[in-house]
């Protein structure tokens, strides 16, 4: 990370946080004919979205095994209360109630998924990667490491192209093969034959902005985030018995704890507004243009 007997720079201390730990594995059988090399996997983005999905779905799951029809406890009335926020915001957009029978558990698991891997970003930037930085070359992998699987494009834009796949799945189930395909030919400027291009092309683009805003707008928030944590993490860093060391130290204290009481707020918002998206998008299949 830095030349030898030396601290590593600014630069070089970002540089190195923001490497993933990535494993190239070999597809002989595939040719690259692309300039995207999807052989290249960022493990540390795949382990942990994977380990706190399944923190999230064991939460979940011990709430409803615990629950009760008497007095409930704190552990369940938080949960009846995070299922009641969502089913209520799924009433709002979904009004098929067959449909929110699958819908709202699955924006409710997107919610509690999505917060968990924002809430990463909470942990002191450098205590897991310092871990790591003991444990990954004994075991013969590379001395990186990022947590936040969120702060990871790969991470959104396939939670994102996930709900596009349950909107078409809907846009089927509710329309019909048929119907569904008529519409993208006949929406939005009208069912007219001389305009069944451009209403195709319409559709096309909706669609791709859609899915790429909806991960890219969740991706910048906690890249930026992220890149904040390194930056206040600098002057921390940079402590000498000075003056201008202890007046960085004290910079470090402050710009740390308003910008992590801040970013609470952040994370939880950017949860809510993934989920929402969802269920708008999902209430969106149902309705006809």
């Amino acid at each position: 990370m830095a030349s030898e007997g030396n601290g590593p720079t600014a630069g070089e201390y970002i540089v190195h946080h923001l490497q993933h730990l990535q494993k190239n594995f070999d597809f002989e059988s595939v040719k690259q004919t692309s300039i995207v090399d999807f052989s290249v996997f960022n493990l540390d983005s795949v382990f942990f979205s994977v380990l706190l999905g399944l923190i999230g779905c064991t939460v979940l799951w011990r709430a409803a095994r615990r629950a009760t029809s008497g007095v409930p406890g704190r552990f369940q009335a938080f949960v009846e209360i995070l299922y009641e926020m969502v089913e209520n915001q799924a009433k709002g957009v979904i009004h098929n109630a067959t449909s929110r029978k699958l819908v709202s558990p699955l924006a409710l698991t997107v919610f509690v998924w999505i917060f968990l891997m924002n809430f990463m970003d909470m942990l002191p930037v450098d205590l897991l990667p310092a871990i790591w930085h003991e444990a990954g070359p004994a075991l013969g992998f590379k001395d990186y490491l990022r947590v936040v699987p969120t702060a990871d494009l790969s991470t959104t834009l396939g939670l994102s192209v996930s709900v596009l796949v349950v909107c078409l799945v809907y846009n089927i189930k509710i329309k019909g093969l048929g119907g569904w395909a008529h519409e993208l030919v006949a929406a939005p400027f009208g069912d007219k034959v001389v305009l069944y291009p451009v209403n195709f092309l319409m559709q096309m683009i909706e669609f791709l902005a859609k899915t790429v805003s909806h991960g890219m707008r969740l991706f910048g928030n906690m890249f930026a985030g992220e890149l904040v944590f390194m930056l206040i993490a600098l002057m921390g860093g940079a402590f000498t018995l000075s003056l201008t060391g202890f007046g960085l130290a004290f910079g470090h204290l402050v710009a740390g704890t308003v910008w992590t009481l801040f970013h609470i707020l952040v994370i939880t918002l950017q949860a809510f507004i993934f989920m929402m998206l969802t269920l708008i998008y999902v209430g969106q299949a149902h309705d006809a243009h």
